[in-house]
């Protein structure tokens, strides 16, 4: 099972001294897309380049996609 992580994202805010409520501005987000991705669980591709092209930056420094063993 992949698993997205957003760890890069919330790195990324506080390096630029920004706070959740000025992505969702800068990006033009939903309180339900922030929550969203506060809680790891998945968002619709659009809303990922939204916050790329608000932060100028590369998929890769906002996500990682992580590959979770099952336990059989």
């Amino acid at each position: 099972m992949l698993t997205l992580y957003y760890g890069r994202l919330w790195k990324l805010l506080r390096e630029r001294h920004m706070l959740k409520e000025d992505l969702r501005k800068a990006a033009g987000l939903t309180f339900t897309a922030i929550s969203k991705l506060g809680k790891n669980e998945p968002v619709h591709l659009t809303i990922v380049l939204k916050i790329c092209t608000a932060l100028d930056c590369d998929i890769t420094d906002i996500l990682e996609i992580k590959r979770e063993e099952k336990n059989i």
